[in-house]
This record gives structure tokens, C-alpha cells and sequence, in this order.
């Protein structure tokens, strides 16, 4: 069994850490689940102290940032705060939607119910917007880009479920859990059913880019996290079969 490294560095200097953590990886402490495994504690090993100025859910995979010290923290909470930061995800769904750009502004509640969901809530609720933008159809699925102009705690999940779609394993917001798989997408596939192992099989949303005024220099600088390998597999399978490619517009400078 191979074993997935915890992060690798996107970026790294005296004021600021910038790493592509795996899917399954707290960004901080949690109440819910205290034990679980964090992207911070492990990367203080190599770091030293860490600031947590965001954050993204734990079985996303991507671009997070931390501060090194107490002036970047301060000075980096402020930009996601003002809304100065701009987030990129790109997620598969199931199914294809129905349009090709989508503005979703809606009140969302975190820890709306029983299994600790974010759901809509006009009254109680407090502003969420997201910009979806559609990549394109695969067969069975779809890319989709998400720039949250907010950062509520499961945005994109929760404003994707209000529109009818769920992503691709989501353990929390879909009833389907179906993985993907080569065979079942695959006209001409010779492979042993039984031995098959699926191409994705966990939460299918990846934080791709992040954009921040540095705190120190006060440059506006992007951050990029390529694909971990079970999601570079899928899009690579993909685009073959299907002739979509949610990375086809971006040059090869900029995916790394």
C-alpha cells in the first residue's frame, strides 16, 4: 500500500507557508473530531509555528496558507475577512448541469442539523456567494469551476446541492457514493473487474488556486496546487475519452 505524503510545498519564506495538503487533513484544531489528523501539526515539524489564517474542509484536497508569524497572520485574516483573497476551486460532479455559468447567492447556516451540515437559512443565515462556472460534460460527470466570493464552511457543497448537484463522493451532501471508475466509462476496456481499483474514490473538490496581497512585500501574488495523482488520473481519463479537459485553458506555467 502506498503512502500518501500529508503536503507538498507549493511556497515557503519568512512571513508565509503555502502547501497542497491531501484529501482527509484538518487545517487546525476541530471540536467534532479532535483526533483527526492535521495538515498543521505536521507540516510545525518542518516550519515551526504555524498560523492558521483559512480554512479549507478536511477531505478537500489543495492550496492552503499559513502565516509564520504574528504580523502575516494578522495581516493575511484581514484579506479573507475583507474579502480581498481570490479562491479557485475545481470539483466533478455528478450528472451535467443545465447551464454554463451560475451566481448562487444564498444565506447559509453552518451547523444547520444533526450531521453538522451547512444548509440554506434565510433568517439565520449569513451571506454566501459562489461563481460556478461549467467546464464540461464527461459522459456520466462534469467539471465545474467554484470561486467563492465568501467563506462559509462547506459553501460550495451546500450551494451545489441547492442546485440540484452533488460532487463526486461527497460523503456528507450526496446520496451517491459511487466512485469512479475506468470500466464504467470505458468503451473498450480489458481490464479484470475484480481487480479494478477505482480512479477516485474520495471527495472529488480540490482548492486550485489562491491569490493574496503578501504581507511583507505587499505583492499580489497566485499560488497554484496541481492536481493530487487520483484526481490528475481521473481528469487524464477524461479528457481522453471525452475530450474535456478543466485544465485545457491554463498554460503549463501557470499549473504549478
Amino acid at each position: 500500500m502506498k503512502i500518501i505524503p500529508d503536503y507538498t510545498v507549493i511556497y515557503s519564506d519568512d512571513s508565509i507557508v503555502v502547501l497542497n495538503k491531501r484529501s482527509g487533513l484538518l487545517i487546525a484544531a476541530d471540536r467534532y473530531d479532535e483526533d483527526a489528523p492535521r495538515l498543521d501539526l505536521a507540516a510545525e515539524k518542518e516550519f515551526g509555528k504555524l498560523y492558521a489564517v483559512h480554512r479549507i474542509d478536511k477531505d478537500t484536497s489543495g492550496c492552503v496558507i499559513y502565516a509564520r508569524t504574528v504580523e502575516a497572520h494578522r495581516a493575511l485574516s484581514m484579506q479573507f475577512e475583507n474579502r480581498e483573497v481570490e479562491k479557485i476551486y475545481h470539483c466533478l460532479v455528478y450528472g451535467r448541469p443545465l447551464w454554463e455559468e451560475k451566481h448562487q447567492d444564498l444565506k447559509l447556516l453552518v451547523d444547520g442539523d444533526a450531521r453538522h451540515r451547512t444548509v440554506p437559512n434565510q433568517r439565520y443565515g449569513k451571506a454566501a456567494v459562489t461563481d460556478f462556472k461549467l467546464f464540461g460534460v464527461c459522459g456520466p460527470y462534469s467539471w465545474i469551476e467554484a470561486r467563492p466570493r465568501t467563506g462559509r464552511t462547506h459553501q460550495i457543497r451546500a450551494h451545489l446541492k441547492e442546485l440540484g448537484i452533488s460532487i463526486v463522493c461527497d460523503p456528507l451532501y450526496s446520496p451517491n457514493q459511487k466512485p469512479v471508475r475506468l470500466s464504467e466509462i470505458k468503451r473498450k476496456w480489458n481490464g479484470d473487474a475484480e481487480e479494478e481499483r477505482p480512479l477516485l474514490s474520495r471527495l472529488a473538490l480540490h482548492a486550485y488556486r489562491l491569490t493574496v496581497t503578501h504581507p511583507v512585500s505587499g505583492e499580489r501574488v497566485t499560488f497554484t496546487a496541481p492536481y493530487p495523482k487520483d484526481m490528475e488520473a481521473t481528469r487524464k481519463q477524461l479528457a481522453s475519452i471525452f475530450g474535456v479537459d478543466p485544465l485545457a485553458e491554463i498554460t503549463p506555467e501557470t499549473r504549478a
